[in-house]
């Protein structure tokens, strides 16, 4: 228990020293789709190609939720780019932004879908994006009620 609590205590970035968590995506260069939990400034494209802007507030449990999911993906130990190897192909692929933000330090990492690295830094980096889509889609559906 104690080897835990130092871990712990000594983790890189801590829920206390939070401030905010910025994620953005879309295909390519084009990052249209994008949260920002400072300011509650919610975008997306919808399917239809309409463009809906509102305010999203995420809840400190939200955030705690994915400040830890981070945390045991390893997200502080990401590259910063993770874009594929091959630069020749002209695939356009999804691309996501995730930074989250601390009174210290901020850790922002730049992924492509396309990413040809470690598999296992690959599927790290899934989980979190739709961890990250799926307590904004619960948080939307919230508000809404």
């Amino acid at each position: 228990m104690y080897y835990y609590g130092m871990i712990i205590k000594n983790a890189p970035y801590k829920f206390a020293e939070f401030q905010s968590m910025v994620f953005k995506y879309g295909k390519g260069d084009s990052l249209v789709n994008q949260y920002n939990s400072k300011t509650g400034d919610y975008q997306y494209m919808t399917k239809d190609g309409h463009l809906v802007k509102k305010h999203l507030h995420l809840n400190k449990d939200e955030l705690l939720f994915l400040h830890r999911k981070a945390s045991d993906l390893g997200f502080w130990d990401f590259p910063a780019n993770e874009q594929p190897r091959d630069t020749s192909r002209k695939v356009v692929s999804p691309h996501y932004y995730m930074e989250f933000n601390y009174a210290h330090k901020s850790k922002k990492v730049l992924y492509d879908d396309a990413f040809d690295g470690d598999p296992s830094l690959k599927d790290a980096n899934q989980r979190l994006i739709k961890e990250i889509q799926k307590v904004l889609d619960e948080a939307e559906i919230r508000q809404n009620k």
